[in-house]
């Protein structure tokens, strides 16, 4: 496959895909598919992340935390699980956290990297993340059993 010509870094592009599903948005694509490179078609086919825009629940995702160049933004779905994203706009890497009661969730909860579609663990009262400049780390959180 031959390599399509993007203006966004590979940061950025997660943070595209990530608002889409976040806001429960349609899904369109307006590029050549067979000229699709790896990168974007494993962005454009990630079950975990399609999953989000696709609940049932069909809710947008609002901002239930942040603060200057960090925005968090989550939404409930339909299993009771929920979908947080942590968007950075500025330039430099930045620490972000979401304390479970700004999701008025009580006890620990475990923790999901969407992109990465992997576990991250068991966390008390609140996550925390690094996130790149225009990046974003989408999780999906769920009750621990």
């Amino acid at each position: 496959m031959r390599s399509i010509r993007h203006r966004l870094t590979p940061d950025e592009q997660y943070t595209h895909i990530s608002l889409w599903c976040l806001l429960a948005s349609p899904l369109l694509i307006g590029a050549d598919l067979e000229q699709m490179d790896e990168f974007t078609l494993s962005l454009l086919t990630n079950d975990e992340v399609l999953e989000v825009d696709q609940d049932a629940l069909g809710r947008q995702a609002t901002q239930v935390a942040g603060q200057g160049n960090l925005k968090i933004v989550g939404k409930p779905l339909e299993d009771g699980s929920w979908a947080v994203g942590f968007f950075n706009t500025g330039p430099e890497t930045a620490a972000a956290n979401i304390a479970w009661s700004a999701l008025k969730l009580k006890g620990k909860q475990r923790v999901r990297d969407l992109w990465r579609q992997q576990d991250l663990g068991v966390f008390d009262e609140k996550f925390e993340a690094t996130v790149a400049p225009h990046g974003v780390v989408l999780i999906r959180v769920f009750p621990a059993q």
